[in-house]
């Protein structure tokens, strides 16, 4: 058992105050190089930034994602994203949720179709990263805070539109994977399943 990491149930109404976002990213268990530096580059850009939990925040905006884990601890699903052709964990736009932790639930749940999954806190890593300009939107950049979520046991994955396939893969699989995975994903993989409590 991680005894960093526990269960935890956000509020279904979210927040809309970023001392919120600020009190997660501090707790964040940083994990990596270069998360220290993008969790203080993300709470600078919050004080210049009243916004940055709206999507029409236009220099960059908060995402919550979340690596969802079988109850088992030893695969990972991963959603091979229709828009940008990679595999990635679940998540999405704040879309005015300060509550990162309650965004990356909600997003894993509507991503992957699996209801009763279980949200561990504080975050797994948090980053701060650019996405290309697409149709009538430039580049700008995701600040995204990062959570281990289990799935009950014999959780069925359904996906949406935003995914051309979803996929368990253990730790051994995770190079095998088509298109290949990037290495921060499969490290953030790999941080996840270490860090699950079973």
């Amino acid at each position: 058992m991680n005894e960093f990491l526990a269960s935890v149930s956000p509020a279904p109404s979210g927040s809309s105050d970023l001392d919120v976002t600020r009190a997660q990213l501090r707790a964040t268990l940083v994990g990596r190089k270069g998360a220290t530096d993008d969790r203080d580059r993300i709470l600078a850009f919050l004080d210049d930034h009243p916004d940055a939990a709206h999507r029409s925040c236009a220099p960059g905006h908060l995402t919550g994602s979340a690596v969802i884990v079988d109850a088992t601890g030893t695969r990972a699903l991963l959603m091979l994203h229709a828009k940008v052709g990679r595999w990635l964990q679940m998540g999405g736009h704040a879309d005015g949720d300060c509550d990162l932790a309650g965004v990356a639930l909600r997003e894993a749940t509507e991503e992957c179709g699996i209801e009763g999954l279980t949200l561990y806190a504080p975050a797994i890593d948090v980053d701060a990263h650019t996405v290309s300009g697409r149709r009538n939107e430039p580049a700008h950049d995701h600040l995204d805070l990062r959570f281990l979520v289990v799935a009950p046991p014999g959780a069925v994955e359904v996906g949406n539109e935003e995914s051309d396939a979803l996929a368990w893969v253990s730790v051994d699989e995770l190079d095998s994977l088509d298109p290949a995975i990037d290495d921060l994903t499969g490290w953030l993989v790999r941080r996840a399943i270490a860090l699950t409590p079973v």
